[in-house]
């Protein structure tokens, strides 16, 4: 996949000449993995890959990637990127960045030809005739979809998405190489339009960063995640980077000074270990900041020192000698190395008074442990059997498969994607079967999710659940180490309150799937009804319509498929009773003379149709606009926001956003495509959440900045807490999400305010 596609200079083919290869000049710079955005980097030459890989591999066939080189010179000639560079500097880029991460031969090939079937005439055949059968599944894994139609951009990333994962379960080389692909589309995003850097850097920090963290490999996500973070929170970004590396800059004598301090200490007990202090990446600092409200004072292990040791004894020896030196904060250590994380990370932390009463974090962990840390997966690559991991290794991704499992029946894109990113996210806790083995959970699960985890039969016929021998309420939060028994019984069933308790993605999904059934068979139900009602006005026989098989003919010919899938989609309201009787005999339905159909679209939209006049808010429904419609107030979508529909029996359309949780809940079947309406004027209600500090004055300032920008004040409440801040929730009339940036960017940069965020 490439964020930043090719423009073409000419017309690539697979007959031209192939360019001699020279070295790439050094002509301009870029980010680096592991540091900062914005550090400066030398433009990297094919030689630079070939003495990267000769750096790591034994016995590299150098042929492969030299033949690699040249076709994709020669296909991507004459294509430029946004930046009007030559296109081939991104597959040298991805190719550099895989053997960084010390990869076989195959995938550094498949970097240099990862984008040749999706943007030149290249095909796959071309690829396996030339490179052989491994090198083309590589390349097939990360090319797009795209010869296929889809219904929406969402449905399209949702289908990408979902082919990688799939491609990933049976090579995991295919997501490294993409991550790769990634890392550089987002290093060079500057050259994007805004609102495809919005996109790019929120689908990235949605799904790629959490890949790399799954995976394990730490640089990567952190510079994912703070690249991200540039585009879609930029003050927040600039503010924060020029704080950090002020203090840094101011800190590095203190930074010294702890290392020395603890390295004569370690020395003393005939300890050899090496010591690094660094700043935590931003994006990191700014999640603490944003979810425990502090202002930048407030966080105070802004730096953390590392210390790698030989051994494992000698990490718990370091970690005594650390907390004899400074006093430990309790509720502060944890031990990642008798438990491990599950994409294999290790590693004892814990947090300090140190020197000047300063709280400082220490991770403690070996060599070995460092080099899985930061490399992950790619860490254990062998080079015996074809350069691929070994059996040990792949256990690692049990949870890959079972992904793929739990999404096997999601036959929903949206809905797919959304849980998946449910499943990515690796804030875990680790609780207990009466049996003693450890089922691994997403932070803030529920007993429910607990159920799902055993079997889906458990999680259906949950009833009760009992923690550590005691009976709780199924809406309580699990926590690590706790023994969990599940109650079930036969006549138990999931509801939709379930939905509010579940958290991981299996256990959402199952209710869903349970819920959906329920409401497919009453709407299959009444949809029968309905159109059985409809035929007896025309003297038609619903049973004999059956036998005969015209029905199941009217149902294919509708793009339904199935007779049950007719049924259903009238009993929904997507199809009117009336439309099928007119397809089987339009003259008995014109003798019938139906005034008044029974369709739940007749009904629903009838006001709105006798008095010609929008009644949408500004909304078009499949291109008509004189249709009844609503907004979610889950979500309180907004003129220029992604959004979605669905049928509401008894209320018209509800319109969502596309990416709202409650949404997800509900059945695809109902979905029904909504756009808004260009040439429609309308505010529409939107609440902000205001987090300041107590200062005098700061409730005017804000009033104020609403005002400049003609935005009206529906509503306010303003509550001081504790710590001496202020929490300023506004109801706002916003007409479309340019007016919301330019407004919630404005009170970012305001003296005193700590965060601001929509509701």
């Amino acid at each position: 996949m490439t964020s930043t596609p090719a423009t073409n200079g000419a017309a690539p083919t697979a007959q031209r000449e192939a360019p001699k290869p020279e070295p790439m000049a050094a002509e301009r710079s870029q980010t680096q993995s592991g540091d900062s955005p914005g550090k400066k980097l030398i433009m990297r030459r094919f030689e630079d890959i070939i003495e990267s890989v000769q750096g790591y591999h034994p016995a590299p066939d150098l042929g492969l990637i030299q033949r690699a080189y040249m076709y994709s010179a020669k296909v991507h000639a004459g294509q430029l990127r946004k930046s009007g560079e030559p296109y081939l500097i991104h597959p040298l880029e991805v190719a550099y960045i895989l053997t960084q991460l010390r990869l076989d031969e195959a995938s550094v090939a498949t970097g240099l030809l990862h984008d040749t079937v999706e943007d030149t005439l290249a095909t796959l055949d071309d690829i396996r005739t030339m490179f052989g059968a491994e090198t083309a599944t590589l390349v097939d894994g990360v090319t797009k979809l795209s010869q296929i139609h889809f219904d929406n951009d969402q449905h399209k990333q949702a289908e990408n998405f979902r082919k990688m994962l799939v491609a990933m379960a049976k090579d995991i080389r295919v997501v490294l190489v993409k991550l790769a692909d990634r890392l550089h589309n987002m290093r060079t995003l500057e050259h994007m339009s805004p609102a495809k850097q919005m996109r790019i850097a929120q689908e990235t920090v949605d799904i790629y960063a959490p890949l790399a963290n799954r995976l394990g490999i730490n640089w990567i996500k952190s510079e994912l995640e703070d690249l991200s973070f540039r585009y879609l929170q930029p003050l927040d970004f600039q503010k924060l980077d020029s704080r950090i590396t002020e203090l840094y800059s101011k800190r590095e004598e203190y930074v010294a000074d702890v290392s020395k301090t603890l390295r004569e200490e370690l020395l003393k007990r005939g300890i050899a270990a090496d010591l690094q202090g660094r700043p935590k990446h931003l994006y990191s600092i700014y999640k603490k900041m944003t979810l425990r409200q502090l202002d930048f004072e407030q966080v105070h292990d802004l730096i953390a020192f590392r210390v790698l040791t030989d051994s494992v004894g000698k990490c718990y020896e370091v970690l005594g000698h650390v907390h004899s030196l400074w006093h430990p904060i309790p509720g502060r250590f944890k031990d990642y190395i008798a438990m491990p994380k599950p994409n294999n990370y290790q590693s004892l932390h814990t947090s300090v008074v140190g020197p000047g009463g300063e709280r400082i974090e220490i991770q403690i962990r070996t060599h070995e442990m460092h080099r899985v840390s930061e490399d992950g997966i790619a860490a254990h690559w062998e080079y015996k059997e074809s350069g691929k991991i070994g059996e040990k290794s792949k256990q690692q991704f049990a949870w890959l498969r079972q992904l793929l499992e739990w999404q096997r029946d999601l036959e929903d894109p949206s809905e797919f994607l959304d849980t998946v990113k449910y499943d990515l996210f690796t804030d875990e806790v680790f609780v207990f079967t009466p049996k003693g083995e450890v089922i691994s959970l997403k932070r803030g699960a529920t007993p429910v999710d607990f159920a799902f985890a055993i079997h889906s039969e458990v999680g259906i016929h949950c009833a009760g659940a009992k923690v550590n021998g005691r009976m709780v309420p199924l809406r309580t939060e699990l926590k690590s180490g706790d023994m969990v028994e599940i109650m079930t019984n036969p006549q138990q069933r999931p509801s939709k309150d379930w939905l509010a308790l579940a958290r991981t993605g299996k256990a959402k999904s199952r209710i869903r799937a349970f819920i959906r059934a329920n409401e497919r068979a009453r709407s299959k139900e009444l949809g029968t009804e309905m159109l059985e009602r409809e035929l007896k006005r025309v003297n038609l026989s619903l049973q004999k319509l059956l036998k005969e098989g015209r029905l199941q003919q009217i149902a294919e010919e509708s793009r339904h498929g199935t007779v049950d899938s007719l049924f259903i989609s009238i009993g929904y309201g997507r199809t009117t009773p009336q439309s099928i009787v007119e397809k089987i005999d339009p003259e008995a339905a014109k003798k019938g003379a139906v005034a008044e159909s029974a369709s739940v679209f007749t009904s629903l939209f009838k006001r709105a149709v006798t008095r010609k006049r929008r009644a949408t808010g500004g909304v078009v429904v499949q291109g008509i606009d004189d249709m009844l419609v609503r907004f979610g107030k889950c979500c309180s979508p907004l003129p220029g926001d992604s959004i979605t529909g669905f049928i509401s029996r008894g209320k018209g359309i509800t319109v969502h956003l596309a990416t709202c949780t409650r949404a997800a809940d509900l059945d695809p079947a109902r979905r029904i495509d909504v756009s808004w309406d260009e040439n429609a004027t309308y505010a529409r209600p939107v609440t902000l959440r205001v987090m300041t500090g107590d200062r005098p004055g700061i409730l005017a300032t804000i009033s104020q900045c609403f005002t400049n920008n003609g935005v009206n004040i529906a509503q306010a409440t303003c509550k001081v807490t504790a710590k001496d801040r202020a929490v300023n929730t506004f109801e706002v009339m916003i007409k479309d999400t340019d007016q919301l940036h330019k407004v919630v960017n404005e009170i970012k940069g305001m003296r005193g305010v700590i965060g601001v965020e929509r509701i």
